[in-house]
């Protein structure tokens, strides 16, 4: 992994993102980081051409982007026109937010919804991929409900964004998940996985939870991964979502990316 490979989700930063002055200062701050590359989320209200602008002015490449869910099924077609006008190649669909995934034959019919839009963005040239959480570790018969989504869905039109913080809060293996997704993994979310005081799973910077990163990253390159995208939801150091993406980034270039 080299360090132009290592992008912020901006999701972390939503707080300070809902003006396009906001948004403007908040990626001066990301550049400052260190990071060249972006997850364009949690977004307020603005233009395309304006967040292009922004972006160009900052020197700060949209790697990728997170839609609505409902959008990207519904309306693929309509994601594909603002991905091009931002000049973004990939895209990942966020969460099944009420997508029923109960029984077999509703998880299949999700697949194929999934299948369905992903047809759409492969013939615009635009890679899809699918974000996990810990709900689709539950099991329906002797299989994990993630495991079916990728069984049911075709790697050209679906791929995978591997969130790790999520597969180990779903009771799975994060490194055995990017060895499982060998040539379907252009995309990973890195999350270190920590425990609190009440023994509850919490978020945690790069390198300061008990997640493996050196086995993490070096599968996940040997999976074809191209994108390693810090994202931390809550929990931040000092309660500064920048202060998290800076320790993570400070952790990254100092013990996981190759010289």
């Amino acid at each position: 992994m080299k360090i132009n490979q290592v992008a912020a989700q901006l999701y972390s930063v939503r707080d300070y993102l809902k003006t396009p002055a906001d948004i403007k200062k908040s990626l001066r701050r990301v550049r400052k980081i260190g990071y060249e590359s972006v997850q364009l989320s949690g977004l307020g209200p603005i233009e395309d051409a304006e967040l292009v602008k922004i972006l160009n002015g900052e020197g700060l490449n949209a790697c990728s982007s997170h839609e609505p869910s409902a959008e990207i099924l519904n309306e693929p077609q309509r994601v594909v026109e603002k991905l091009k006008a931002l000049g973004v190649p990939s895209v990942a669909y966020p969460y099944p937010a009420g997508v029923e995934m109960g029984t077999l034959a509703q998880v299949k019919s999700f697949a194929r919804a999934l299948n369905k839009a992903g047809e759409v963005f492969h013939k615009n040239k635009i890679i899809f991929a699918y974000h996990n959480h810990n709900n689709e570790f539950m099991r329906i018969g002797d299989k994990a409900i993630l495991d079916i989504i990728y069984e049911q869905t075709d790697p050209k039109f679906v791929q995978a964004e591997i969130d790790t913080y999520w597969v180990q809060a779903g009771g799975a293996d994060p490194v055995a998940w990017c060895a499982k997704m060998k040539k379907r993994l252009p995309l990973l979310h890195i999350k270190d996985y920590g425990v609190n005081a009440e023994r509850q799973g919490v978020f945690k910077e790069i390198g300061y939870g008990n997640l493996n990163f050196p086995a993490i990253i070096s599968t996940a390159e040997k999976s074809g991964c191209k994108w390693f995208i810090v994202e931390q939801d809550s929990t931040w150091m000092k309660d500064d979502p920048f202060k998290s993406l800076q320790a993570s980034f400070n952790y990254i270039q100092e013990h996981l990316v190759k010289a």
